[in-house]
């Protein structure tokens, strides 16, 4: 048994053993060791082996239903360099101009490369038959490490190239749709006012009228993406003469045209969001997208790029999950991880369960999308589900994180602060909720 007994010895560092000296009676201690038998010295001698070493715990993954299995190939091998794009570019930097206010325009060229928009809209400005899901998975993977990425390409490729695919002539889809689509030209979507946002459709401000050749635009847009450096801004305004909203292709250095930097933000601080000014700015008829001639276009729009919204709260709150997961995996607190506490797991498991739920809803709405059977209200339940639920994960990840949670070294505190922007944005809360509730029950509760 003294062999027995020294064996154990052996496995506790003195330094340990010091400690213990101060918590108990070692003396008394060996003598209760002494009693016990070979095996249950030999399983206790396991158990402090055990617990010398280095724990096995599995790495973070928000693909906790392997929805990537679901995909093509094509989609796989694009959401895989999207990722490795995002982890190795973006993630070093994206701190450093989110806290400055400032979009890293050196990403565009990098952008440009990964030649991501050809996978949703082909030569022609027609939408590729997968390409609501692709662009989903595009997004998902950009708002993991950074929302306001995911912005900049959702105001790129969704709003601005919608915008000609839907109300464009085929002149104008040949002549911007490639542009755009390259990004040798950058968009902006002018819609919002600083007056108007819910009600934009009835009570939009800016206005339009024809004169001779061209048309003058009179008015103010605001929080409007990428304004302070786009070559190309749409502004949807209402016609003085037939009450009907109408879209421009209004060039960024047109004449009568002035953006300035919206600062102070707490959220989304590395997209650039303009306050557009429009003082008798005067733009060629051929400016004018030729298809759209009433707000039911701008609709069409809206209603193409809300899942796109709903694809930013996933993407969000899957980076969310992953960088809490990771960080209670090493953060130690009474001598172990503190993922090894009950509570903490709990909410881990709630965390990954909204991401989850958030998953499988945005990718079988993007399906409908695709099929071309999605509706206003399926596109609206989405974004309310999804940025509601990001909402919530971000803000257990926050809380997991403690004291850390508020330092953008741990990137948490900027996702918890982007969720902001992403619950508000593309139809509030509210209003989404209200078109939902038309759909179910039949009754407008608008006003």
């Amino acid at each position: 048994m003294a062999t027995k007994l020294d064996d154990l010895a052996k496995q506790i560092d003195p330094r340990k053993l010091a400690e213990l000296a101060d918590k108990v009676d070692i003396d008394a201690l060996l003598e209760r060791v002494s009693r016990l038998d070979a095996d249950t010295l030999q399983s206790l001698m396991r158990t402090l082996q055990k617990q010398t070493e280095p724990l096995d715990m599995p790495a973070p993954d928000g693909d906790f239903y392997a929805i990537a299995d679901t995909l093509s190939d094509e989609q796989r091998e694009l959401q895989r360099r999207v990722r490795d794009f995002m982890e190795t570019e973006v993630a070093p930097i994206i701190n450093d101009y989110w806290s400055r206010d400032t979009f890293p325009q050196q990403l565009i060229a990098q952008f440009r490369d990964l030649d991501l928009v050809r996978h949703i809209y082909d030569e022609r400005g027609e939408r590729r038959p997968d390409a609501s899901v692709t662009e989903g998975i595009i997004t998902m993977e950009m708002a993991r490490v950074d929302v306001s990425t995911a912005t900049f390409f959702g105001v790129q490729s969704g709003l601005v190239m919608a915008s000609v695919a839907v109300g464009g002539s085929d002149e104008q889809k040949r002549a911007w749709i490639p542009k755009l689509r390259d990004l040798e030209q950058i968009g902006a979507f002018g819609l919002t006012e600083p007056e108007v946002g819910s009600a934009i459709s009835k009570g939009m401000q800016t206005r339009c009228r024809r004169d001779d050749d061209g048309w003058v635009l009179n008015g103010e847009k605001y929080w409007i993406g990428n304004a302070t450096f786009a070559d190309v801004i749409v502004v949807w305004a209402k016609d003085e003469d037939d009450g009907q909203v109408k879209g421009f292709l209004v060039p960024g250095q047109a004449e009568g045209l002035r953006v300035e930097k919206i600062t102070g933000k707490i959220a989304l601080r590395a997209v650039e969001n303009g306050h557009v000014f429009l003082d008798n700015c005067r733009v060629d008829d051929s400016a004018r997208l030729a298809n759209a001639d009433s707000f039911r276009q701008t609709s069409d729009v809206l209603r193409m790029t809300r899942a796109g919204v709903a694809w930013q709260a996933v993407g969000a709150a899957m980076g969310a999950y992953e960088k809490t997961l990771a960080y209670t995996q090493s953060r130690q607190q009474f001598k172990r991880p503190i993922a090894n506490f009950q509570l903490v797991q709990e909410k881990l498991v709630r965390m990954l369960g909204n991401v989850t739920a958030m998953q499988t809803m945005c990718l079988r709405l993007s399906r409908l999308q695709d099929a071309g059977r999605m509706s206003d209200a399926q596109a609206s339940l989405a974004k309310v589900f999804a940025a509601q639920k990001c909402r919530e994960t971000v803000a257990l990840g926050r809380e997991l994180h403690g004291g850390k949670g508020i330092l953008l070294e741990t990137d948490i505190a900027r996702l918890f602060s982007d969720a902001e922007a992403i619950y508000s944005y593309e139809g509030t809360h509210e209003i989404n909720s209200l078109v939902v509730g038309r759909a179910i029950t039949g009754l407008g509760a608008f006003v």
